[in-house]
């Protein structure tokens, strides 16, 4: 599906519709691809942010390696677009969180973020030894990391792209960081599930999801175009819940 098969009749930044073509692309290379079922209610949502209309739609998946795969492509009121989308790991396997946000109002794309983000500790060997290969590009706005962002890795991009040259290089950097963790994902051997290190990750993610509902933005927006019952529960059990109990 397209981003112009949502129901809303303003175009999307051609920036975000390349970028879930991409997502959606290297998202189909893995193996045990299966559509992850949730209540009806939550794949599309509707609703209203000073008085224009609001477009939520959700794409979960889960496959070998990942317990969660989450798109989320968001049009909030008069030209506010989101991309959300984040790869979460079974604990069993010793990967990275992969999370790409990118945010787009009238006046362009304001933010764009990329990252390898470590469960516990560092990122492993494989994983640094591959990113240090790669070319980052000489991004001209780079962005402060928010207080709460120690979750990120030291490879983190957060910037905002000034034309559609630097949305291209971003759009490769995407891509780069997809095909580091995808190579990675295929030598890797799991771990037993109650193994003390998968209990571990484990924790790891339950931390890194509790970090990402720190961004008072993403609330604010949510219980304004909603109220904010709603906002902290799509952001509890939905955007950000954690399957574990510690």
């Amino acid at each position: 599906m397209r981003l112009s098969s949502l129901k809303t009749n303003q175009e999307f930044h051609p920036f975000l519709d390349s970028m879930v073509s991409l997502i959606r692309l290297r998202r189909s290379e893995l193996i045990g691809l299966t559509p992850l079922l949730e209540k009806p209610a939550l794949m599309e949502i509707t609703g209203s942010f000073d008085g224009e209309p609001v477009f939520i739609n959700n794409e979960l998946h889960t496959a070998n390696g990942f317990r969660k795969i989450h798109l989320e492509i968001a049009h909030i009121g008069n030209g506010l677009q989101i991309l959300h989308c984040v790869f979460y790991p079974e604990p069993v396997f010793d990967l990275p969180i992969f999370g790409t946000d990118i945010v787009s109002r009238p006046g362009g794309i304001s933010a764009a973020i990329v990252d390898l983000s470590p469960v516990i500790g560092n990122l492993t060997a494989p994983f640094l030894n591959d990113l240090s290969k790669l070319t980052i590009p000489n991004f001209q706005s780079v962005r402060p990391l928010p207080k709460w962002g120690s979750i990120f890795s030291p490879y983190v991009q957060f910037i905002r792209p000034t034309d559609a040259h630097e949305e291209k290089c971003f759009l490769g950097l995407v891509n780069a960081y997809l095909t580091v963790l995808i190579t990675n994902l295929k030598l890797e051997r799991s771990d037993p599930l109650d193994s003390e290190i998968a209990v571990k990750r484990a924790k790891g993610q339950s931390f890194y999801c509790n970090q990402q509902k720190l961004n008072d933005k993403t609330r604010n927006v949510l219980a304004k175009a909603f109220n904010p019952q709603w906002a902290d529960a799509y952001i509890n059990d939905f955007l950000f819940e954690s399957p574990w109990n510690f």
